[in-house]
């Protein structure tokens, strides 16, 4: 239950809505619990008026006109009750689901390593929907529950103190049993979200892989495992459900027997001329009005139960913090980026691996030049491009930007000046339009910077084709699109952000020769004077690179021009060569 303790600063940002709210809560309570008293002189005046053959109707529409009365006046102020502490809890589910998701975009890549989607998704739904219930039902049931009890018992104590104490006498198992219980729930309903989350992982993989499956027919495994993780949810449902049903009889139960002792002692009171028969009807009223607060004592312990194992979930993401963090001695007077870049000494293994991916990594790139980078898979190439825009940080060695630690330099300043076009092009299930504009620094772009990006692009002819242009809808992860295609509309959408500093991974791998040596030619011309990085397997992608770095086995093993790297006859050398047997091979 200390995990809800975090909710207290949101509870702090309402807190004048919410103490509105506990003052309707009283008010309501105070019409409420007199209305039984005003019964009770109502049965009193048509019990002396039996026994008498006259009755003091003035006096009965008094006492039933306030019953009324009040019985309005508690309903608007429980309308008003629900109004501003349910909304307000709509307001605070609001705030924590964009901090939620503010949150996990400040977490590194490393983070996503280890965390499934889905799971993320149970935590932005489920859970936080869990929490919602402690910061709704959960103030103002037991607010209203401690008063009703509170107030009511006051007036039986007022009425009658030894037939108040019998009716209690069922109270202390009430307790017991919510304790046991709540116990019980906190820790299936735990384990029931864990299992919704391997549920919603699966569902995600599976939708997100539906190609792949069908084109392995494997539609009956999937459908198998889906099972599987199903009917274990359903069982997890069923004991947490075993456990709700045991909470409501033993409640009802106990409710009861509190009931029938009233009555029995009651009656004997009444029969004996020690209490009114008024007395005693205010009296079971009193009682009747206990039972919604035991009643709501055993749910709203059921949902702080649940709410609490929700925060715990949502705790553990909000407790990890990103290892990528802006320096305690970063620059803030940094306007901007030339794009000189420098390694030294540079060496990176990743986190429990305990394998160096990089080692010994020194070179010196000039701002305003082309640089690329080469080598067999598995080199490090993708790995040493991605530490500069610090999606890592070295484990050895530094970086310089601009004769700068990289690591002083804030993180927005850094990720501003720079474009990244990575070896797996993600897009989103939006027009082409919006998909370019995305890379965008500000908040819209211009027709015509939109028109320079896709020529530059080598767009043009693609887009006429569609009929919709560049208003067409490319479907989720830019399916309606082809793998050359969609590596386009990624270099547009990098180069409308006018980056000082270009990296493209392998970004040109999925369209031809043609293509390539076309969009390379605008690229020099457009990013004259700022520094472009290149990686490619292929050696026509980087021979008019200013200098190229050969790495083999995470480590420099050669570096120069093209023509300095032929001469050499070197890993470059070999690499060209096969090359060029290889397109003979296909021409052929």
């Amino acid at each position: 239950m200390r995990s809800l303790l975090r909710l207290l600063p949101y509870l702090r940002r309402y807190k004048k809505a919410l103490l509105a709210g506990i003052l309707t809560v009283i008010g309501s309570n105070i019409f409420n619990v007199l209305q039984p008293k005003f019964l009770g002189y109502a049965i009193d005046i048509l019990a002396i008026g039996i026994s008498h053959g006259t009755l003091n109707i003035k006096a009965l529409l008094l006492w039933t006109g306030l019953i009324v009365l009040f019985a309005l006046i508690a309903g608007f102020l429980t309308y008003l009750t629900r109004q501003t502490i349910i909304v307000t809890s709509r307001h605070i589910e609001f705030d924590l689901r964009n901090d939620f998701l503010r949150h996990i975009q400040t977490l590194d890549t490393t983070y996503y390593h280890t965390t499934s989607t889905g799971d993320l998704m149970a935590h932005a739904t489920n859970d936080i929907n869990a929490v919602r219930n402690v910061l709704g039902p959960g103030i103002m049931y037991p607010t209203d529950t401690l008063l009703t009890f509170t107030m009511v018992v006051t007036m039986m104590f007022t009425s009658d103190w030894k037939l108040t104490l019998v009716a209690l006498l069922p109270l202390p198992f009430v307790s017991f049993v919510m304790y046991r219980i709540g116990k019980h729930i906190h820790v299936k309903f735990t384990e029931r979200q864990e299992q919704y989350s391997k549920l919603t992982t699966h569902t995600q993989e599976s939708l997100a892989g539906i190609r792949v499956i069908q084109s392995y027919v494997r539609e009956t495994y999937f459908e198998h495992q889906f099972d599987v993780l199903s009917t274990e949810y359903f069982k997890k449902n069923m004991h947490l459900a075993l456990y709700q049903a045991i909470l409501w009889p033993l409640l009802f139960t106990l409710v009861g027997t509190s009931l029938l002792l009233t009555l029995y002692v009651g009656g004997i009171q009444v029969i004996h001329h020690t209490i009114s028969i008024g007395t005693l009807t205010a009296f079971i009223t009193y009682l009747s009005m206990l039972i919604w607060p035991m009643i709501a004592f055993g749910w709203v312990t059921n949902i702080l139960q649940q709410g609490a194992a929700s925060m715990e979930r949502l705790s553990t993401i909000f407790d990890t913090h990103p290892t990528i963090l802006n320096s305690n001695s970063h620059s803030i007077t940094i306007p901007s980026i030339r794009g000189t870049i420098e390694f030294r000494n540079v060496s990176f293994q990743y986190p429990g691996t305990g394998k160096w991916v990089l080692r010994n990594i020194s070179f010196t790139l000039p701002a305003g030049s082309t640089f690329a980078i080469v080598g067999r898979t598995g080199a490090g190439k993708t790995t040493l491009i991605n530490l500069i825009p610090r999606i890592y940080d070295p484990t050895e060695g530094e970086i310089f930007i601009d004769g700068i630690p990289i690591v002083t330099i804030p993180l927005q300043i850094l990720r501003k000046f720079l474009s990244v076009v990575p070896q797996e092009t993600f897009l989103f299930s939006d027009t082409i339009s919006e998909n370019i504009k995305y890379g965008s620094l500000y908040d819209s772009c211009t027709e015509s910077e939109l028109n320079r990006v896709v020529e530059l692009a080598h767009l043009t002819p693609d887009i006429n084709s569609f009929p919709l242009q560049l208003q067409t809808m490319i479907g989720e992860r830019g399916i309606t699109l082809s793998g050359g295609q969609k590596q386009r509309v990624s270099i547009a959408r990098a180069l409308i952000r006018n980056p000082q500093i270009l990296i493209l991974d392998d970004a040109l791998s999925a369209v031809d020769t043609y293509t390539e040596h076309r969009i390379l030619h605008k690229l020099r011309d457009s990013m004259r004077g700022k520094t472009c990085i290149l990686i490619s397997h292929r050696i026509s992608t980087v021979r008019d690179a200013d200098k190229i770095l050969v790495l083999e086995n995470g480590t420099i093993a050669e570096s120069g021009t093209h023509e300095e790297l032929i001469a050499h006859k070197g890993l470059y050398s070999e690499l060209y060569h096969k090359q060029l047997i290889e397109e003979e091979l296909e021409s052929l």
